[in-house]
């Protein structure tokens, strides 16, 4: 039941955006991804099964991953103009995945 609701919350997000992405308003469509449907599960996850230290170092982390998606969102902004949109949306998620792993590995540096 937990994965259905799960994948439920998912679906709702990719209605939401495309409706969204055919209106007056389409770059409201920029914003719906940035609710916390994801974080909230996480952080309920990680607060009912650990320490609250657990949880601040989980909500700590997710501060600072804010850094890979502004690195995916600069990015794609700069390609768009150059290339197609899909090489646009490989490069900055290729530019996303190397933020991600500096990250982490700093973090697992730092936080070790």
């Amino acid at each position: 039941m937990d994965l259905l609701l799960k994948a439920a919350l998912g679906a709702a997000v990719v209605v939401i955006l495309a409706a969204l992405a055919k209106t007056r308003n389409y770059y409201i469509a920029g914003l719906v991804p940035l609710f916390p449907t994801f974080a909230l599960i996480a952080h309920y996850i990680v607060g009912k099964g650990r320490t609250v230290d657990d949880l601040k170092t989980t909500i700590l982390f997710g501060m600072w991953s804010i850094i890979p998606y502004f690195v995916y969102l600069a990015t794609l902004y700069l390609m768009v103009d150059r290339l197609r949109l899909e090489a646009s949306l490989a490069v900055a998620t290729v530019g996303w995945l190397i933020a991600a792993s500096i990250l982490v590995s700093v973090w697992v540096r730092v936080h070790a």
